[in-house]
């Protein structure tokens, strides 16, 4: 899993059957101290994330399990972060 902020949304009309009714995220992942890296990935979303959000984000494997097996889904956002505290 890792940390990244809502970038923006994507349409598609036309997907695979077990992508209906999924919202399409962009989203750019980011270090614990909210610096981005890396390139933006598109991510479902499975918990009502918008714009600017920052949230946790599930890959590979996980992120199949988190929407249902065998979706073709390699992210998925999983949590929308209330706070991030390190020590």
């Amino acid at each position: 899993m890792y940390l990244a902020e809502v970038k923006g949304n994507v349409v598609a009309t036309t997907k695979d059957k077990r992508l209906i009714g999924s919202k399409l995220l962009i989203v750019q992942p980011m270090s614990p101290g909210f610096e981005p890296y890396g390139n933006p990935v598109i991510a479902v979303d499975t918990v009502g994330a918008g714009f600017r959000d920052r949230v946790i984000v599930a890959s590979g494997g996980s992120a199949r399990v988190a929407i249902s097996e065998n979706t073709p889904v390699d992210a998925a956002i999983v949590a929308i972060i209330d706070s991030l505290e390190m020590y």
